[in-house]
This record gives structure tokens, sequence and C-alpha cells, in this order.
């Protein structure tokens, strides 16, 4: 038995029974106990239609649930309403588990993990390998979630920003262990394109394949960090690129520019340059220009120093740099990269130390590190 075919199946069962009725928590139960009984069955006796059987006894599982707590006239009124086995109706209701998944009400963290679990189909061990948490932590989060969001239904369009904001955050987690995240949100992604068109839903997904292209090349054979302007570009996954640019292009055609295709933009540039001396960054620096008008975000306009920097040279780089809070993640790193630019080592190899020790992961602690050191064994010499 291919149990990808169960994993697909799942939101859309799962959403199946909410449209009928039952509320969220009762309807993952049921189906998860529905997939229990196709493990066991399927293989001798596997069924012509997967869907209408995954539907026929994950319903009869919620009722045979609700029968348990409820009164005689309650069951008698949900027994009434039991569909006849055979062809179910086509709908999936996949697209409104996403939004479900990103309630308002859910902290981002727990809308991303009821997100994986609910539409993506993992496991809460899986979930919590990837976060490096407890099994029974990540249980507790996904419970909460799904207590939050029981009885919740649709009567207005859902939050299609929330939702990739979401999904967002499912891509940056990046990749351990057994699950890829970041794999996982292009999959994630891909499903959100099929079901809604929508620019910013292909704009997301082109920064993803755009993104995931160069991940080959992020780190060295002993897992060091290996910044954009040195990797091997030979590295870099050609096919992933032309889907995400092609993607790109025919979001950007429907002229409704958002935060995520302006991102792919310039990650479309980035994958363009053949080498590190060939970017268009004064090109980079309108995108990033675009970007800051959409979003006003600190972490674009820090971002739009480095582009600057590189386009107009490290001390126009300094003095886009100034105007930020020096408070931002990254900020010192930045400064200690446009001051080595500008030929000032001594404080340069200063600031790369302060910003190792602000770094939030051991790699790019480490690769402060060296760059510090780096500064400083020249200094000596």
């Amino acid at each position: 038995m291919d149990e990808s075919v169960l994993r697909t199946l799942t939101p859309t069962v799962i959403g199946i029974l909410v449209h009928r009725g039952a509320d969220f928590s009762a309807a993952e139960d049921a189906v998860q106990d529905a997939l229990v009984e196709a493990v066991r069955v399927w293989p001798d006796d596997p069924p012509r239609d997967p869907k209408g059987w995954l539907v026929t006894v994950a319903w009869r599982k919620f009722l045979d649930t609700a029968r348990a707590h409820s009164s005689r006239r309650q069951r008698e009124e949900r027994i009434e309403a039991e569909p006849e086995p055979g062809p179910v109706e086509a709908v999936d209701d996949t697209l409104q588990l996403y939004f479900l998944c990103a309630h308002p009400s859910l902290t981002p963290a727990s809308s991303v993990a009821l997100t994986l679990r609910a539409v993506g189909g993992l496991t809460t061990r899986q979930i919590a390998q990837a976060y490096l948490v407890p099994e029974a932590t990540m249980a507790q989060r996904i419970s909460r979630a799904k207590k939050t969001v029981s009885g919740v239904r649709f009567t207005q369009p859902g939050d299609v920003a929330t939702v990739l904001r979401v999904l967002y955050l499912v891509f940056n987690e990046g990749y351990s262990g057994e699950v890829d995240l970041a794999a996982e949100a292009i999959r994630l992604n891909r499903q959100l394109a099929a079901a809604i068109d929508h620019p910013e839903v292909a704009g997301l997904l082109a920064l993803m394949l755009l993104h995931h292209a160069r991940r080959p090349a992020r780190t060295g054979p002993d897992g060091s960090l290996v910044p954009l302007a040195e990797q091997d570009r030979g590295l870099w996954d050609t096919r992933l690129i032309a889907e995400g640019v092609d993607i790109l292009q025919a979001a950007l055609a429907r002229d409704r520019l958002g935060e995520f295709q302006a991102q792919a933009a310039i990650a479309a540039l980035h994958a363009d340059a053949r080498t590190a001396e060939e970017t268009d960054w004064v090109q980079i620096v309108e995108w990033y220009d675009e970007l800051v008008h959409l979003t006003d975000s600190p972490v674009a306009r820090l971002n739009r120093a480095v582009a600057v920097g590189e386009a107009d040279g490290p001390r126009a780089g300094l003095a886009a740099l100034a105007a930020l809070d020096d408070a931002l993640p990254r900020h010192t790193a930045v400064a200690a990269y446009l001051h080595e630019q500008d030929g000032d080592l001594a404080t340069a190899a200063r600031l790369y130390t302060e910003a190792a020790a602000k770094a939030s992961n051991l790699p790019e602690r480490d690769h402060l590190t060296r760059q510090a050191a780096r500064l400083n064994t020249l200094l000596r010499g």
C-alpha cells in the first residue's frame, strides 16, 4: 500500500467531514481512526475508490464517537444524516483547512504546527523531531491549537496573507531530522497554488523555489556556512531556478505586486548572475525600494543597505545603515561587512566579534568568528 496516497487524501477527507458538520478536532480524530483501518484492510482488499472509502469509514467513526457522547435524540439526527456508501461529492475543503490552521486566535508557532499536522499529514513525532522539542510538548501545542479552532465555521473569505505568512514560517525553519521543513513548505505551497489563483501565492512559491535551488551550495563539507558571494554556483539547481522564474514572471504580469513577488524578484536576480561580480545590484536596490514601500520592514531596509553598499559603494551602504536601529538582528554583521569593504579592517574585526556573540545559531556564529579571526590575522601581519 502506498502511504503517500493516504497522506495526500488526509486533508481532503478532513475537509469533507468539516463541511458535513463535524468540528475540526472530531473530524481529524475520525480520519486518523479511518487511516488505521485502511492500513489494516487495504493490503488485502484495496478499494476501487480510496477517497470514498476513507470518507465513509471516517464518517462512521465520527458517528460512533457522537453516539457515545450524545443523547438518543441527537444520535438519531446524526444517523439520519449518514450518507450512503458509494462515490462521494467532489468537494475538497483543503483550502479551508489552510485558513483554519492560520486562524488569528492562534500563535504563529501553533499555526505552523497545526498546518503541518492537518494539511501536511505529518505525525506529531515528526513535527516534534523537526522542531527539536519533546513529542509530548508538541502534542500539547497541537492539542491546544485544535481546541482553539474547534467549532470555527467559515462565513467569510479567509486571510490569504496570514496563510502565506504561516507557510513562510514553515519554510524558514529549514530542515532537521527526517522531516525537511523547507521541502514540506514547498509541497504545501504547491497545493495552495493549485487551489487558489492568487499572485502572492505564486510569488511565495517562486521565492521558495529560488531559495531552495541554492541549498546544495549553502554549506561546506564540514557544515560551515558559505556566503552567497562564495557559493559554487555550479551546485545550484537550475531546474528549480527556471521553474521559479517562470512562476514569478506569470505573477508579475498580473500587475498586483506584493511583498513575496518582490522578494522573489530579488532572488531571481541573484540566480541570474553567473558570478557574484555579475550581480545586477542596481536593479536589486530598486526591488528593495519596492519591498520597503510595500512593507516598511526594518529587515528589508537592512538588506537594502547591503545592496546599496554593493551598488554605490560601502560608504553609501553605511549611510543607509546609519538610519536603522542598531538593535536589529544582523545589524552588527552588516556593519562589519560594509566596514571591511571600506577598508577599515580594525573596526570590521571588532564588529564581526560582536556580531558572533549575538548570532542566533551555531553555523552563523562560527562563520562570523572566522571572519573576525581572518581580519585579525591580516592586521597582525
